[in-house]
């Protein structure tokens, strides 16, 4: 390499390069071309700036502020709220009556067992309310009589579904009417007596404590009558939770879910082959295998 004084290889190959293209372009005419054309530009660009008779680059005139016009309003709010305004007062923010230094007026509330004119007027419009929904819920003769001949005679589970006279049922989760001869709810169509067909346990009177009789039968081995007759009968989620009974629980899908069990199915069939009176035994005896 040379000294650092003195040009490079490459700087003086670069010039040579420079001064060569220089020469052609003197010997084709684009050197003398280049300058026409810059000379015509600068022309034109004088001249235009001569007749906008501005000086650079011009820019554009501010806009003037717009004037701020009022809000439109209908007249019918306008009215209001000058007839709600004070005389005299200027427009400025809302403010209570107490912090503008005006006096409240508190109408007087009726004594406490008398009602006003309105308020009499609105307990009346209410009671006529519930009566209508009442006579509402009341059933009808003729549809009592047709679910009466579809009512079927068995005290099992009954035939008949009806979601309105009907009980669900925690265990078949079924609103059929009951087969009892003196349940006046499923036999006459009476929704404030209660389904002598269901069972209701005397300590949650939940729908966990309401089973027909043939689910109570099959799946825990109680009959309805002596069940009807006891009025401290609990249902099974009740004697577990009292600790009663051990290993007595609710054999119902839900509730078997929720433990962590499969349900059991048609599972009385294999209760009565093995001498269990009922599907609760059976179940009853697999946990305490499982516990010991």
């Amino acid at each position: 390499m040379g000294s650092l004084g003195g040009m490079s290889d490459y700087e003086s190959v670069r010039d040579a390069r420079i001064s060569e293209n220089l020469a052609r372009m003197e010997m084709l005419g684009l050197r003398r071309c280049a300058g026409e054309l810059s000379a015509i530009t600068s022309a034109s660009a004088s001249a235009a700036s001569r007749r906008a008779g501005i000086v650079g680059t011009p820019r554009k005139s501010p806009r003037p502020p717009r004037a701020l016009t009022p809000l439109r309003r209908s007249g019918r709010f306008s009215a209001i709220a000058a007839a709600a305004a004070p005389t005299g007062s200027a427009s400025g923010p809302r403010r209570s009556a107490r912090l503008n230094g005006r006096t409240l007026e508190f109408k007087a509330l009726p004594l406490k067992g008398s009602l006003s004119k309105f308020a009499a007027e609105e307990a009346e419009e209410e009671e006529d309310g519930e009566e209508e929904k009442k006579a509402a819920v009341v059933i009808d003769k003729e549809r009592v009589r047709i679910l009466q001949e579809r009512r079927c005679d068995s005290k099992g589970r009954g035939a008949v579904y009806d979601t309105v006279l009907g009980i669900c049922c925690h265990f078949c989760r079924q609103k059929k009417l009951c087969g009892e001869e003196g349940c006046k709810r499923c036999g006459e169509g009476d929704l404030n007596q209660p389904c002598i067909g269901k069972t209701d346990c005397s300590s949650c009177h939940s729908s966990y404590g309401i089973l027909c009789r043939g689910c109570l039968k099959v799946r825990y081995g109680e009959d309805m009558d002596e069940v009807r007759k006891n009025k401290n009968w609990m249902c099974p989620h009740c004697i577990e939770e009292k600790g009663i009974k051990q290993f007595w629980i609710c054999n119902s899908s839900i509730c078997l879910k929720k433990r962590k069990l499969s349900p059991t199915g048609i599972a009385i069939y294999d209760a009565r082959e093995q001498g269990y009176e009922s599907v609760a035994h059976l179940l009853m005896d697999k946990l305490k295998c499982r516990a010991f």
